[in-house]
């Protein structure tokens, strides 16, 4: 009796304990899942840095946090510098681009047999941009405002940067230290299972990392240059917004066709062919061959499990929830697949 009321006693000291240590730790959350991510993604640099410049782990995990610091702060600074400058643009010239009608680009009105039809094609868009100017503008002016209060919001998001490369520090000096204490809490509940468990999250890192989010960003950039060759407002925004459509499958499309459409209904017609050519040919041909690719050769989650992951996790816990998303599920598959087995039915 004494030692269940003492088992009882120890439990609820260590989940208040654990309840504490979590409000405590809770502010640090992001930063620290951020570190982890980098961290993991960066652990390759690290060890070279450590065998060819610096022997020492203190050493090479100060350089590396260093070089990883300069590396992403001059371009996201520039990227959000010159983001916050387009988004003010676009909300300021929007009323005036709705107000302009849509221009039939003339060659069309005298190509034979069609010509007449493709030019009633563009009456429903005239129609389109008075349903835009009644309805979308006064909430895209509502969302661009708080956007652009995001964007200024530089202490906090400065305060986050330093909690991460400070967290970075002692993780790359540290990690394997880290990593066997975390094995060595697990394995008394998880036993084997564990080092599975830990492969899991490694490799669905991995897989959204180099399959997913760089793959993505790839896709944004080579959109934003075809955008910004053409002439377009904002190419900074069209390829963060392009960026982002890339991590749904076959997602850019809604993007640079839309501005390929905008392009031709405002009578740059090569522009907005040379859009089209330009978005079929070389941005899609990254998501319709290097995002397979990479996820299957890095992971046995199926690719729709990983992009629900993806989805799921940024609606849930914002952009950290790009990670986040995919490894919750993938465990969740883990212990899916062991189930199956200790049943012996079929795992795929």
């Amino acid at each position: 009796m004494d030692r269940t009321v003492r088992m009882i006693a120890a439990g609820l000291l260590l989940t208040g304990l654990l309840a504490l240590t979590y409000v405590v730790l809770r502010p640090f959350l992001l930063p620290v899942a951020w570190a982890i991510i980098i961290s993991y993604v960066a652990w390759p640099v690290f060890r070279w840095v450590r065998g060819t410049v610096a022997k020492h782990r203190t050493t090479a995990a100060i350089l590396t946090t260093a070089g990883l610091a300069s590396i992403l702060l001059a371009p996201l600074i520039w990227m959000t510098v010159m983001l916050q400058q387009e988004l003010a643009e676009l909300l300021r010239l929007l009323p005036e681009w709705l107000e302009q009608k849509p221009v039939v680009p003339p060659f069309m009105s005298r190509l034979p047999y069609v010509g007449n039809q493709l030019v009633d094609l563009f009456e429903p868009f005239d129609d389109l941009r008075g349903l835009l100017k009644q309805h979308a503008l006064p909430w895209i002016k509502r969302l661009g405002t708080p956007a652009l209060g995001v964007m200024s919001d530089i202490g906090h998001n400065a305060l986050v940067l330093l909690l991460t490369l400070f967290t970075m520090f002692f993780l790359f000096r540290d990690g394997p230290l880290v990593v066997e204490q975390t094995r060595a809490v697990f394995d008394p509940v998880l036993g084997e299972r564990t080092k599975g468990y830990l492969h899991t999250i490694e490799t669905t890192v991995k897989a959204v990392v180099y399959g997913i989010v760089l793959t993505a960003i790839a896709q944004g950039a080579i959109a934003g240059f075809g955008y910004w060759v053409v002439g377009l407002k904002a190419p900074i925004l069209l390829a963060i917004v392009t960026a982002l459509f890339a991590m749904i499958p076959f997602g850019t499309p809604f993007v640079w066709v839309a501005a390929s459409v905008w392009l031709l209904l405002h009578g740059d017609t090569w522009a907005g062919f040379s859009l089209l050519l330009w978005g079929g040919l070389i941005v899609s041909w990254v998501d319709n061959i290097i995002r397979p690719l990479v996820i299957s050769s890095s992971t046995r989650i199926p690719f729709v499990l990983v992009m629900f992951g993806v989805l799921g996790g940024l609606a849930a816990f914002g952009f950290i929830g790009l990670f986040v998303g995919p490894v919750i599920l993938a465990m969740a598959l883990a212990v899916w697949r062991e189930w199956l087995q200790a049943h012996q039915l079929p795992a795929n």
